[in-house]
């Protein structure tokens, strides 16, 4: 999966959506010259570098993997390049977590398997309880003629399969591989622009699987699968299809024809369909044809109206309410990530619901709560680029552009949200069709990012960054006749995740 390439520039925040494959070529040599030519970064001073989002101990991070309650805690896999700040061989990195928040690393759980269908790369997946079993479903790559592969975007030629390890540790630390895939090729017939991505369900004792997919005649495709055990795969038809984006480009991602990072799921009274393309994450809610199987949309929109936040994937959770992780991108050069050590977090985690209309509503997994610290009074400072805001404030009032102005040195940074201004949705579009009279924000800020929902139903992921040693106040600047509140945070580990 991989997030478009997308380069604006305005005068506060350089804003850089990295591909996830732009690097495959060079991260060979970046590992080297990290390990031999330069020294090694202060990841645990380094300002910009978050205090309560998930992130590995060092370089390159991207999607969620198969997030599941196991045994009593949550695990986290995700795509890690163990090597270097920029994307390449793709491994599965691995967290554990009482509660969604406070995180210790594991040992890798995946890796590439040299001479196997995955040799080039473990990519994206989810994982699943059966029993005393947990299985991990997830898309391996390898490198062959284009006439055989199922990803040729301008750099790579790979051929993605479906794969499936399984694990009964307690800790999901040891993990076995079965050597073939579970799923070896496309449908037959079907040329396809992308093949990976499994997400899977089970529905009485039938599983079901959807895969990323698309064609350049029928634009992204959602392919449905179903098996009796997990390894035996039967191919149905599309659960549902996009249309042919019209646009030109080497990567069928950024331009629409292909979709990412599937899920489906059901939940209240509806089915909730999410993938991922052109850099942003889309969701669709409606009704899955218990006979045909076939989905009809009711309701669609965007996850996030931010450019940096991308290939979410869901979970349950203890109590089984539908949480959502999405990867959060970086927005700044490859010099800058490589110089840095690090790129890429995991968001915090978002709870998910359905309203009567259809529209997925968002807001904070209650676990966020135990980050809160002190309530921060009349002051709308946070210092240090860190804490958390909400705000009540009228709806004929409602005009931010949630724009985070790069300080001067000595200077406090502003959070702007009162003015209509900068390269995001401005004024009530980002409202949709809500109709209340008042406008709820609630937002987290931490060292370089910053995650904010509107009325439970629009998220922003924003990205800034400053050039100081260590991270400037932040002042919110917004009108004084409206309930705002700011509350301190407290850091998840003494040095940012870096042991």
């Amino acid at each position: 999966a991989n997030a478009d390439d997308a380069h604006t520039t305005d005068n506060r925040t350089l804003c850089h959506a990295m591909n996830r494959r732009d690097f495959l070529a060079a991260s060979a040599a970046t590992a080297a010259s990290l390990a031999i030519g330069q020294s090694t970064p202060d990841l645990a001073h380094d300002p910009l570098r978050p205090q309560f989002h998930l992130l590995p101990r060092g370089n390159w991070m991207n999607d969620p993997n198969g997030p599941i309650y196991w045994n009593g805690e949550y695990h986290m896999f995700y795509q890690l390049n163990p090597g270097a700040a920029v994307w390449g061989d793709m491994h599965w990195g691995h967290a554990i977590s009482p509660d969604m928040i406070h995180w210790r690393h594991l040992p890798i759980a995946l890796a590439p398997t040299p001479g196997g269908p995955d040799q080039d790369g473990v990519f994206s997946g989810c994982c699943i309880a059966d029993g005393n079993t947990c299985t991990a479903i997830y898309t391996g790559v390898r490198s062959v003629p284009e006439r055989d592969a199922t990803l040729v975007d301008g750099q790579h030629s790979f051929r993605e399969t479906q794969l499936v390890a399984t694990s009964t540790d307690p800790e999901l630390r040891t993990w076995k591989k079965v050597a073939e895939p579970v799923i070896a090729s496309p449908p037959p017939g079907m040329k396809v622009l992308g093949f990976r991505d499994p997400a899977v369900w089970r529905d009485g004792n039938t599983w079901y699987m959807v895969i990323g997919s698309g064609t350049r005649e029928q634009g992204g495709l959602v392919l449905l699968y179903r098996s009796p055990d997990l390894r035996r795969w039967e191919y149905l038809h599309p659960l549902t299809h996009g249309t042919p984006s019209g646009k030109i480009g080497n990567n069928p991602v950024d331009t629409g024809d292909m979709w990412e990072c599937p899920d489906f799921f059901a939940l209240d009274g509806f089915h909730v369909l999410l993938y991922s393309t052109q850099g942003q994450v889309f969701w669709q809610t409606g009704h899955l044809d218990p006979n045909t199987l076939t989905f009809r949309e009711v309701k669609s929109g965007k996850v996030d109206e931010g450019t940096h936040y991308y290939a979410a994937r869901t979970q349950l959770d203890a109590a089984g309410s539908r949480i959502l992780w999405g990867w959060i991108t970086e927005a700044r050069p490859e010099a800058d990530m490589k110089r840095a050590g690090w790129s890429g977090m995991m968001s915090l985690p978002r709870k998910l619901n359905v309203a009567s209309d259809g529209t997925l509503l968002q807001t904070f997994a209650a676990q966020t709560r135990s980050l809160r610290g002190r309530q921060s009074g009349a002051s709308l400072t946070m210092p240090r680029c860190t804490g958390e805001f909400e705000m009540r404030l009228p709806r004929a009032q409602f005009k931010a552009a949630f724009v985070v102005i790069e300080p001067e040195q000595g200077r406090p940074a502003t959070l702007d949200v009162t003015a209509d201004r900068g390269h995001m949705a401005t004024d009530e579009s980002l409202l949709g069709d809500f109709s209340g009279d008042t406008v709820q924000l609630h937002g987290f800020v931490d060292g370089s990012v910053m995650e904010v929902i509107l009325n439970h139903r629009t998220a922003l992921t924003q990205r800034f960054y400053y050039a100081f040693d260590s991270a400037p106040d932040l002042l919110i600047r917004a009108n004084r006749s409206w309930t705002a509140n700011t509350y301190s945070t407290h850091s998840i580990s003494p040095n940012r995740l870096t042991t």
